[in-house]
């Protein structure tokens, strides 16, 4: 297929880009780089550009015959999404909206859109299935549930098929080590973690300890990235018109924030130094996906999964690139 990645320079759009050229796909990466990183995509299929400059997505999408869309490029931070909702509707909805029609307009009628589990607010039952009702509790949740209602609705009108693939926590590196997580700031655990290892930052700042929890930390399902990837490829090649695919994508195992310090001193042999504090404010004790739905309807199966294999790719990662891409001065 010929496909777009938007944020295809980012952390998840990255690994997904080298899976899919591995099989044989024509791929085009659609990113503004305010986030994503030159060299985590060959040159030659990097098409800097925003979604919102409509003309130059259109020129994309004609120029390079794109067949089907896979939607990564989104602000992702939960706590500004609180103090600029403003910002994550413009980039999340309004920008989304754009894309979708200037797919409508030139007839790209598939899309695999990158969704979240934060569209489940605080969950009724863990593991989370599906059906659980959703019910956000933070603009950036309100706004992937509000792409999601869209592309239900373009997919009814307009004879689309779409997934809509919901995650958890996206984790780890590439095996070979070149591509991985890069963020500024940085806000998820395992790179927070490692970071505190290398001496990049004084320690790792533990968020409540008094949740309803084993150890009292909050519980998390944490998925490799390169299992993300698969998803999205397995997700795109069963898309058929009208068809509406809505899958988990998690391990089904969840780990503590205390265990997720233990193993990555396991890992790395080295003490993790730690500090306490109070809980943040809309953050669920326990969040585990149930992922029984796409590995019966589609075979998908993570290969990674325990945290420990994950880690070890991370740090193997992080070691050898402690300052990530390096190309945060010039990234245009």
């Amino acid at each position: 297929m010929r496909i777009l990645v938007t944020g295809g320079a980012g952390y998840i759009g990255s690994h997904a880009v080298r899976l899919f050229l591995s099989r044989g796909h024509d791929v085009w990466v659609y990113d503004n780089l305010s986030m994503g990183h030159r060299g985590a995509v060959p040159a030659e299929r990097l098409i800097v550009g925003d979604l919102a400059e409509t003309q130059r997505l259109d020129q994309a999408l004609v120029e390079h015959r794109i067949e089907a869309v896979v939607h990564f490029a989104a602000f992702a931070y939960v706590g500004e999404s609180v103090e600029h909702p403003a910002k994550y509707y413009q980039n999340n909805l309004v920008n989304t909206l754009n894309l979708l029609d200037a797919m409508r307009r030139l007839g790209v009628n598939r899309i695999v859109f990158s969704s979240t589990c934060a569209t489940y607010g605080v969950p009724e039952k863990v593991p989370i299935t599906e059906d659980e009702k959703q019910k956000p509790i933070n603009p950036y949740g309100n706004t992937k549930l509000a792409v999601e209602h869209a592309l239900a609705d373009y997919a009814a009108a307009y004879k689309w098929g779409f997934a809509a693939l919901r995650y958890f926590n996206a984790a780890g590196a590439s095996p070979e080590g070149d591509i991985g997580e890069d963020h500024e700031p940085e806000t998820h655990l395992i790179p927070l973690v490692l970071q505190a290892v290398l001496g990049q930052r004084p320690a790792i700042t533990v968020f409540g300890s008094d949740y309803p929890t084993p150890d009292g930390t909050c519980i998390r399902d944490y998925i490799h990235v390169d299992d993300l990837a698969e998803a999205h490829l397995l997700a795109l090649e069963n898309l058929s018109p009208g068809k509406q695919l809505r899958y988990n994508l998690g391990t089904g195992r969840g780990y503590s924030v205390r265990e997720v310090i233990r193993l990555a001193e396991e890992v790395t042999g080295k003490k993790v130094p730690v500090k306490e504090g109070p809980r943040r404010a809309g953050d669920p004790p326990a969040l585990v996906a149930s992922a029984e739905k796409i590995q019966r309807e589609l075979g998908w199966k993570p290969r990674h999964t325990d945290l420990r294999s994950i880690l070890e790719t991370a740090w193997n990662w992080h070691r050898r690139h402690p300052k990530g891409f390096d190309d945060r001065v010039n990234r245009r």
